[in-house]
């Protein structure tokens, strides 16, 4: 029964193993973690609930330890998008902005966009505002 158990330990390692290389996004590597100690428990002979024990107690601490760390140094670089560059930028209103009509446009580097007033307050065309933020296919502005 003994080998039962490592086939099982060592095939969810493997299986987790490949999710993770599939993902690359630290979903499962904690559990092949645990899987790699629960599979070492049962090469040295532990009983069924101390291999999962080890599973259970690794995987845990792997994941509340590490990933945070993990998350802080391999995801830490943020690359605006086009659309993220506008944001910041002044902005001549070329149609009336009237958050109740549903009306107003901004013209921002030669690309008209949608736009909403921040306050609600309307805005009239020919005014400069500034892009505060981008919903959807809007930018919300402000005077």
């Amino acid at each position: 029964m003994d080998t039962v158990y490592q086939i099982v330990w060592l095939a969810l390692l493997i299986i987790f193993a490949v999710a993770e290389a599939a993902t690359v996004g630290l979903t499962s590597v904690w559990f092949a973690i645990g899987s790699l100690g629960a599979l070492v428990c049962a090469l040295a002979g532990g009983n069924i609930w101390l291999q999962l024990g080890i599973f259970i107690v690794l995987s845990l601490v792997c994941l509340v330890a590490l990933r945070p760390l993990a998350k802080k140094y391999l995801n830490n670089r943020v690359e605006p998008t086009n659309a993220d560059r506008v944001i910041g930028q002044e902005a001549r209103v070329t149609q009336d902005i009237d958050n109740i009509q549903g009306t107003g446009a901004v013209t921002i580097g030669g690309v008209t966009w949608t736009a909403r007033s921040e306050h609600d307050t309307p805005i009239p065309a020919g005014a400069m505002v500034r892009v505060l933020r981008i919903e959807g296919v809007k930018v919300i502005v402000e005077e």
